[in-house]
């Protein structure tokens, strides 16, 4: 299911926007240089949100335990992190991003 979560000025490049929208799971979309992703805003290893944490050079920061996951593929950079995060494809259709959800 796609659907449209946010617009694209919502999230200025090197900037990122949680998305909470009922019935979905919570998201967090990242600008990196202009292109945009989504991954799940919790984190793996110690259920915190990740939107709360620092994203720098394309590399999401959990704020509880300082473990890292790559915003383009998910990847856990850094201990304490070993489980990948789940991404979500984005599309750009003139303002609005829409994000690929599974179905339920």
């Amino acid at each position: 299911m796609r659907k449209a979560v946010a617009k694209v000025e919502a999230v200025p490049p090197g900037e990122m926007l949680p998305v909470d929208i009922e019935g979905l799971p919570p998201i967090v979309i990242f600008n990196l240089d202009g292109e945009l992703f989504a991954t799940s805003n919790i984190c793996t290893h110690a259920v915190a949100r990740l939107s709360d944490g620092f994203f720098e050079e394309g590399v999401i920061e959990c704020p509880l335990h300082s473990g890292c996951f790559d915003v383009r593929t998910g990847e856990a950079r850094e201990f304490p992190c070993e489980i990948p995060l789940k991404t979500y494809n984005v599309e750009v259709d003139g303002d609005d991003i829409l994000v690929e959800f599974d179905e339920a």
